[in-house]
């Protein structure tokens, strides 16, 4: 890491932004003012930020089970808001399609 932080690359919306050490990709994002993944919760509670890291290594804060599943983590999903860079990272924004309560059939990749 060089001292503007971390490259995070959403390939959907095609937008990357710089995240610092220490910091989740979601509020990295927010700061400065790119909107390629929706803001809900914050706290890994809600799912609406439901990402898939495609490259790159991180590090995951607290997330709900419900959201993401331990084998969905395991795949690289994970929510936005508490995915801390270690690396560059290229991420991919996952959608909720209905239902309820997410879980993994509730989920869609999102294509341009």
């Amino acid at each position: 890491m060089n001292s503007a932080g971390y490259e995070v690359f959403e390939v959907l919306s095609g937008q990357s932004f710089r995240c610092a050490e220490g910091q989740s990709v979601l509020r990295a994002m927010e700061a400065q003012g790119k909107r390629c993944i929706p803001v809900g919760c914050r706290g890994g509670g809600c799912g609406l930020c439901r990402v898939r890291v495609l490259s790159g290594a991180y590090r995951s804060g607290r997330m709900s089970c419900g959201h993401v599943p331990a084998k969905a983590a395991a795949e690289g999903l994970a929510l936005a808001c508490q995915v801390f860079p270690q690396t560059d990272l290229t991420i991919e924004y996952f959608r909720h399609v209905g239902g309820n309560k997410p879980d993994n059939n509730n989920y869609e990749e999102v294509t341009s």
